[in-house]
């Protein structure tokens, strides 16, 4: 995937650091700390500074990549340079697919949470979410120089309410709902572990902007460390709060954040917790629909995806066909969803084994093109057996990967793009 939509490099490293804390801190914030309170209890704090931990070198893979390899074909375009173009193409329908799913569950969770908060009903959360995926495809079609700067005002938000309602909720966390501190055993932490790596992912996004930073050589690594840094802080604070104040349980654990939210503001609270919810899931949105509809570009200009995928608008020369792409399976998704069809915790599954494939793809990547640097080995292979544990875990969610193959290799038996599929190359 070498090419590459040039448009100056306009975003410099705070833009940088917004759009990879948007990636990653989405709605997982809004129901993973009770939900894994509930399932190690006090000890879960333990599971997310472990996961914080680990996910370092995640990140730093990524962001070393990015900024030795600035492309907006992002891992698509490391795997690419690592091993062969059809490798390549199919980590990039990986993560493109996956986002077709992830961005309107991400719209649906903010949603719902504003329509909880405010007493709607059904046809609001649609209409709420239908407007978050708008805003997003609207802010990366006008361009990524105000893609930034709407990140950096939407994550700042999402921030401030974060650390209001936690200095808030310190008052009201009492020491005696630390114990016992590990009423279900080590087994429940690492379970615990497991769930919470969904709330680290989404490094990846960023590596198809990175070619829109400034400086990536310098930006891709400043920014990584500094977002993961502000996440990790924040995702343990968040949960400390959850627990010392035991907001969690049958009735809680989904709706954990929300209940320190209105417990924190009184009588506004409501409002106050409608509003981060929307905020916490349009950041993330955001940056994966950038993110997507740049990789459907350069797949498309590679000839490793339908043309018409390579459209440009004449205006912002953003990639209007990628964006397309999106908004009409957008509207398919909220279509299905609104049948009853299927249900929101199935449609948070199904993209799960192609986000983690994403991710395996990019960091045995790393290996092959990071080989000058001892530390660049090190954290990749350290992140390609984190990986690809956690992929063991994906039960029936492996479907959706498995039928993207089938369609992936469908269509490069008709293009005629299949041959030279299993010779391997160095960059």
């Amino acid at each position: 995937m070498q090419a590459s939509l040039k448009t100056g490099g306009t975003l410099r490293l705070p833009q940088v650091v917004a759009l990879y804390t948007g990636a990653v801190l989405g709605s997982g914030i809004l129901i993973l700390p009770g939900l894994a309170a509930e399932l190690a209890g006090p000890a879960s704090l333990i599971a997310w500074g472990l996961m914080a931990v680990l996910v370092v070198p995640m990140a730093l893979t990524m962001g070393l990549l990015s900024a030795k390899y600035p492309d907006a074909g992002g891992i698509s375009s490391f795997v690419t340079k690592a091993f062969n173009p059809q490798i390549g193409s199919l980590v990039g329908w990986f993560f493109l697919l996956s986002v077709v799913v992830g961005a309107p569950v991400l719209a649906l969770t903010g949603a719902g949470y504003v329509c909880a908060t405010a007493g709607l009903g059904d046809i609001s959360r649609l209409l709420i979410a239908i407007a978050i995926l708008s805003a997003g495809i609207l802010i990366n079609y006008i361009g990524m120089k105000m893609t930034g700067q709407v990140q950096v005002t939407v994550v700042l938000t999402t921030i401030i309410v974060l650390v209001v309602t936690i200095a808030g909720s310190f008052t009201t966390v009492e020491p005696a709902n630390f114990t016992p501190f590990m009423p279900y055993g080590w087994e429940s932490v690492g379970h615990a572990a497991t769930v919470l790596f969904w709330c680290f992912i989404g490094w990846e996004a960023i590596s198809h902007i990175s070619g829109e930073f400034f400086n990536p050589q310098r930006d891709a690594i400043r920014g990584t460390l500094i977002a993961s840094a502000i996440i990790s802080i924040l995702y343990f604070l968040t949960a400390f709060v959850v627990v010392g104040t035991h907001s969690y349980g049958p009735t809680l654990s989904d709706v954990s954040l929300v209940h320190i939210i209105k417990t924190s503001f009184g009588s506004s609270g409501a409002t106050v917790a409608g509003v981060a919810a929307l905020f916490i899931c349009m950041a993330p949105a955001i940056a994966y629909i950038g993110a997507a509809s740049r990789l459907a570009c350069s797949l498309a200009t590679n000839e490793f995806a339908p043309h018409v995928l390579a459209r440009r608008s004449e205006k912002y020369h953003t990639p209007l066909g990628g964006l397309l792409f999106l908004a009409g399976c957008f509207a398919i998704l909220l279509l299905v969803f609104s049948t009853r069809i299927v249900s929101l915790s199935t449609l948070i599954l199904v993209p799960s084994g192609t986000f983690i494939l994403t991710y395996i793809g990019g960091c045995a990547a790393g290996f092959v093109l990071l080989k000058g640097s001892r530390f660049g080995v090190m954290i990749s292979v350290i992140s390609l057996i984190l990986t690809s544990t956690i992929f063991l875990f994906v039960g029936w969610a492996v479907l959706y990967p498995l039928a993207i193959t089938v369609i992936w290799c469908i269509f490069m038996v008709i293009t005629g793009r299949h041959h030279g599929i299993f010779s391997l190359r160095r960059s």
